[in-house]
C-alpha cells in the first residue's frame, strides 16, 4: 500500500478544499468517514483508491493509495490538494469577499487532471435539480461502475469510456437521465482520449476542446474545468442561481443575468471563479420567494 505526505505551505482546509469533488450525499466515489476522504478514480494506469487525512500536529495531509491506479494519484497528490494554486494572486475588492478570504484562507483550488470523471457528472446536472443528478450518477455507478480497490467495499469506480458507450437506453431512463444528457455524454466516451488532453492545456484552449463535443456548453465546460485545471477564471456562466447569489451577496439586490454578473466580479478578471467561491462560502444568500423546484423523475414516465 503506497502511501505519501503533503505539507502545505501555508493555512489549509482540506474539506473544504475537496468537498466540490463530491457529488451529493451517497456518492459511491467520494465519501467523508472519521474525518478522512476517501476517493475512487478511474486513471489512466487503471481504478485506483485515494483515503486522506489531515494531520493537525504538523499541519501535513497524509495520503494512503490502492489498486493500479495508486501510483499515479499518489504522483500528483500535491495538485490534487491545490499546491499549483497561488491563492495570494487573489486581492478582495468588497467588504465580504475580504471577510470571506479571511475566513477561508486554508482554501485552495483542487487540481484532479481527470476530465471524464468531472464532465459526466457535470452533464448530468443539465437542467436538473441537483437531487435528480446526484441520484442519476449514484445509481448509474451502482450499476455499471466496479467496486472499488482498497479496504473499503461501499466505493465504486465509474466504467471506463466503453463502458459509458455501452450503457442501453433503458438504464439511463432508469437512471431519470433524459436522451440529451445520455446522448451527449456517449459523445463525450467515444471522445474520451482527446478530452482527457484538455487536462494539460490552458483554461482557453481546454474549453474549445470541451465545446467542440455537442451539448457541452459553457455551463458544463466551466463546471469541469473548474475541477480539472484548478481554473481560478472558470466562472460558471448559465446557472439558475449564481447570478441572483452574486448580485445579492455584493449590492444586496438580485443580479438576473449572466451580464450583470460579469460586471460585478470584472474587479476580480482572472480570479472570477476563485471570486464567486469565497461569495458562495459565506453562505450570504437571497431568501427564498418562491417554492422549491420540484424534483422529476422520467424513469416513472
Amino acid at each position: 500500500m503506497p502511501t505519501r505526505t503533503w505539507v502545505p505551505p501555508g493555512p489549509y482546509d482540506l474539506h473544504r478544499t475537496l468537498c466540490v469533488l463530491g457529488r451529493g450525499p451517497g456518492d459511491p466515489a467520494f465519501a467523508v468517514r472519521g474525518g478522512e476522504i476517501w476517493r475512487a478514480s478511474r486513471t489512466p494506469q487503471g481504478p485506483g483508491t485515494l483515503r486522506l487525512a489531515a494531520r493537525p500536529a504538523d499541519g501535513a495531509v497524509a495520503a494512503e493509495a490502492w489498486g493500479p491506479g495508486a501510483d499515479w494519484l499518489l504522483e500528483r497528490l500535491p495538485e490534487l490538494l491545490g499546491a499549483a494554486d497561488d491563492p495570494e494572486a487573489f486581492t478582495p475588492r468588497h467588504r465580504l469577499v475580504h471577510a470571506s478570504h479571511r475566513r477561508h484562507r486554508g482554501v485552495r483550488l483542487a487540481r484532479t487532471g481527470l476530465v471524464l470523471e468531472s464532465l459526466i457528472p457535470s452533464v448530468l446536472e443539465q437542467k436538473v435539480t441537483s437531487d435528480e443528478a446526484y441520484r442519476a450518477w449514484r445509481l448509474l455507478l451502482q450499476r455499471h461502475g466496479e467496486p472499488a480497490p482498497g479496504p473499503w467495499d461501499r466505493l465504486r469506480v465509474m466504467p471506463d469510456p466503453r463502458g459509458w458507450a455501452l450503457i442501453p437506453s433503458w438504464e439511463w431512463h432508469r437512471a431519470g437521465v433524459d436522451a440529451k444528457r445520455s446522448g451527449t455524454i456517449v459523445r463525450a466516451a467515444r471522445a474520451a482520449r482527446r478530452l482527457e488532453e484538455a487536462a494539460a492545456m490552458d483554461l482557453a484552449d481546454a474549453t474549445r476542446r470541451l465545446r467542440a463535443v455537442s451539448g457541452i456548453g459553457p455551463w458544463t465546460a466551466a463546471e469541469t474545468l473548474q475541477r480539472v485545471l484548478g481554473a481560478p477564471d472558470a466562472l460558471t456562466l448559465g446557472d439558475l442561481h449564481l447570478p441572483k447569489i452574486i448580485g445579492y451577496a455584493l449590492t444586496g439586490r438580485r443580479a438576473t443575468t449572466d451580464a450583470e454578473m460579469l460586471g460585478l466580479l470584472a474587479p476580480y478578471e482572472g480570479q472570477r471563479h476563485r471570486a464567486a467561491r469565497l461569495i458562495l462560502l459565506s453562505g450570504t444568500v437571497p431568501p427564498r420567494r418562491a417554492p422549491r423546484f420540484p424534483v422529476g423523475d422520467i424513469a416513472r414516465l
